[in-house]
């Protein structure tokens, strides 16, 4: 992100502060091309008005019918369904558009919303976003979009799981530290110059607190908190976009299946696959499945770095519900997938993209904002799109993606050449 976006970014959200502090703090600016401000507004500018009013008002003044940028904080509702900036885009060109977080009352994916129609929309970047909710705490607070109706993912954050286990042992992170430290290597460095631990040594602890962390939250997962209680196809969607890739049966593959959790997925997926193996960060999960599939290879590694597996080894790489885990790192992991695939081997990905309401049996589509206890409805297809670009980085191809419910599926082919 380039330094006159951020600019903008920020410029949008200071503005929105000039907002009534019972009104949804909201700002929009538009931009030219060369980074010059055209006019801006924010909510309640003129008293009763909404943001979109009061910019239309500007911009029939100024006679301007198109922008380059259009930076907007909060991508409002001016009903149950209808979109503040549809109406806009009915009266100016932009070319591209930067939106930060949701309304707060928006529960459920609509045909018209403008992040799904258009394809020039972008996002701002987790510290803005956190910014904005900030600003907006009350609104929030009380949406749909609040990570504590569902009481499992509130209270049994893997973060805070990290920060108590490095506690044990004589480590103190901060949350601030951890957030802005939030991939394994980066809290390793943390580590060794706080602590003035060598790299070997921090590296055998961070490996150990996050193998612990993860086996107190997934070892022993209930489905009783998971999403897809309400949503019982999901074995079904799995076999579903596997047929529609046009493969032979699973059980004539070799198949590598990382990030297994409880285990429950692999056993009801692949008991009868002889030629499996299952890769976790965290033990228990896996000795749960030996015992259900004792053909099975278990192997405790890190998604990142499978440095006991051979190159070029499997026909399917499958992992379903891990590359949005904390401290997960896509770039490296995607990396490994290509390197144990043979040629031509098939990359099956999924996203979570739901947290269930166990209160009121309703599920919040969505990822959590990092740091944050809210949902962004908009993150799983965020993530899509930046592991489809990772995907294509690295030599994969026929790219596809089928979303689900609850949860979101990308597809590729291990584009792999022979030496000659």
């Amino acid at each position: 992100m380039d330094n006159g976006k951020l600019y903008w970014m920020n410029y949008s959200i200071n503005i929105a502060n000039g907002s009534k502090d019972n009104n949804l703090r909201v700002g929009a600016v538009l931009v030219t091309e060369d980074n010059k401000l055209v006019c801006s507004a924010y909510a309640d500018e003129c008293s009763g008005l909404s943001w979109y009013e009061i910019l239309l008002s500007k911009i029939k003044k100024l006679n301007v019918n198109n922008a380059y940028y259009l930076f907007l904080t909060v991508n409002t509702l001016f009903s149950e369904s209808e979109f503040d900036l549809n109406k806009l885009m009915e009266k100016i060109a932009i070319e591209e558009i930067y939106i930060g977080v949701p309304d707060p009352n928006l529960a459920d994916y609509l045909s018209n919303d403008p992040i799904g129609t258009f394809r020039n929309i972008y996002r701002y970047p987790d510290n803005l976003q956190r910014m904005i909710l900030q600003q907006n705490l009350n609104y929030y607070r009380n949406g749909k979009q609040n990570i504590k109706s569902s009481p499992y993912y509130s209270a049994k954050r893997i973060s805070n799981i990290v920060m108590e286990k490095l506690q044990e042992k004589g480590i103190f992170i901060s949350k601030e530290e951890l957030q802005s430290n939030k991939q394994i290597e980066k809290l390793i460095q943390l580590i060794v110059e706080k602590y003035k631990f060598n790299i070997d040594d921090a590296s055998k602890l961070v490996n150990l607190v996050m193998s612990e962390a993860f086996d107190e939250k997934y070892a022993t997962y209930n489905y009783s908190d998971d999403a897809r209680s309400l949503s019982v196809d999901w074995k079904n969607n799995f076999l579903m976009i596997y047929n529609k890739l046009l493969l032979s049966s699973l059980e004539n593959k070799d198949i590598l299946d990382v990030g297994v959790g409880s285990g429950n997925e692999a056993i009801a997926l692949f008991s009868d696959c002889p030629n499996i193996t299952f890769v976790d960060i965290a033990p228990n999960g896996l000795k749960k499945i030996k015992k259900q599939i004792p053909k099975s290879n278990i192997v405790v590694s890190r998604a990142e770095k499978l440095v006991t597996l051979i190159n070029n080894s499997y026909d399917m790489y499958i992992s379903l519900r891990t590359y949005n885990s904390s401290f997960f790192n896509v770039k490296q992991a995607i990396s490994e997938a290509y390197r144990v695939l043979k040629k031509d081997g098939i990359i099956i990905i999924s996203i979570a993209n739901g947290f269930l309401c166990p209160e009121n049996q309703y599920i919040i589509p969505g990822l959590i904002i990092p740091g944050t206890e809210f949902v962004d409805i908009y993150r799983g297809f965020d993530m899509i799109e930046k592991l489809s670009r990772e995907l294509w980085n690295n030599s994969f191809e026929d790219i596809q993606f089928f979303p689900t419910k609850v949860e979101l599926f990308l597809t590729a082919k291990a584009k792999k050449w022979c030496k000659i």
